[in-house]
């Protein structure tokens, strides 16, 4: 009936659990490959023998062929190699760990089955300045927008857009400091700021005009099928600016959200031109009707909104990756 290899890690949460119960529910094989274990504990093999491969994973529980694969789920790649710098020596380390992605990225890169996405994909979405270009191409709008590393370019930007500014970075960006997490959320740029704003040349940053919120929307697009919610997140102290920071709090509050048809064909025609089956796609709708796009991202996660519509984007996903759900027809690989 197929077997469909999940890309995650072990700390990952119940939407790779709600997932692989979706697919055993076709009658399909969910395989399981946390990352973090690999490769302390996870043995991959690949072997060319002429015309035929050969394709093993074991994982300390049991031996898994993989050259059968009917799909792939790269879901997250978190932790690759994680305990590595406690066997072996600083000096090995860093070679080491180019050795282990280019491996385990090469072998994903290599299957010939169905995947969503190829790691080439998410890539490729890396750059926002591309997702931009192609949303206004594909008919969105979107907000005024200065990436730069330059004081003097910024300010210049400021002046123009003449209104509240925010500042993001383009990955997740965290800080560690005292041994604790501090992930840098979307903020507005202050006046105490601009005193900082000399060290902007030591690491570019993203600079967008605040556009003023009646809601937020979270679209999870999954094959050819769209699930749409939204958010007042201009209710909740600490999220007005960025509602991730109040995630939690925020979490039974989404909504199911009726999308405008014209949005959401722009949205699809986006999918279309990255060859993409799954988006989590954020957009802001301002008090004047307007939809303004922000970002895709492939890897985007839903599960606190899989709860409010019965598990419908679990099943969604087990059926596109197991073919029983339409897919859109990938990029040519």
């Amino acid at each position: 009936m197929g077997k469909v290899l999940i890309i995650t890690h072990s700390a990952d949460n119940e939407a790779v659990t709600s997932v692989m119960d979706q697919i055993s529910a076709t009658g399909a094989t969910p395989l399981r490959f946390n990352v973090d274990r690999y490769p302390i504990v996870t043995r991959l093999t690949s072997e060319f023998h002429g015309s035929r491969r050969q394709l093993l994973l074991e994982d300390g529980s049991g031996a898994y062929p993989l050259e059968d694969l009917t799909a792939v789920w790269y879901r997250r790649s978190y932790h690759i190699a994680e305990g590595l710098d406690q066997v072996l020596e600083k000096p090995y380390l860093t070679p080491a760990a180019g050795e282990i992605r280019r491996t385990l990225f090469g072998m994903l890169e290599s299957l010939p089955c169905f995947q969503l996405e190829r790691y080439s994909t998410y890539r490729r979405l890396d750059s926002k300045e591309e997702q931009l270009r192609l949303a206004v191409e594909c008919g969105l709008l979107v907000p005024a927008t200065c990436i730069t590393n330059s004081p003097e370019r910024l300010q210049a930007f400021m002046r123009e857009v003449n209104g509240p500014i925010v500042a993001k970075m383009q990955s997740a960006f965290a800080i560690y400091q005292d041994g604790q997490e501090q992930v840098v959320f979307t903020s507005e740029i202050r006046e105490d700021h601009l005193e900082q704003l000399p060290q902007l040349r030591f690491c570019p940053m993203t600079f967008q005009e605040k556009l003023p919120k009646a809601l937020e929307l979270r679209v999870n697009m999954v094959g050819t099928s769209i699930f749409a919610f939204s958010i007042d997140s201009q209710q909740q102290a600490g999220a007005e600016t960025d509602w991730r920071k109040e995630g939690a709090a925020l979490a039974i509050q989404w909504r199911p959200y009726d999308l405008p048809a014209e949005v959401a064909a722009s949205l699809s025609r986006l999918m279309d031109r990255y060859g993409l089956n799954y988006g989590a796609i954020d957009l802001i709708l301002t008090p004047d009707g307007k939809y303004y796009f922000l970002e895709l991202n492939a890897a985007g996660e839903f599960f606190w909104l899989d709860k409010l519509c019965d598990g419908a984007i679990s099943r969604q996903l087990a059926a596109v990756l197991t073919g029983s759900a339409d897919r859109r027809t990938p990029l040519i690989h």
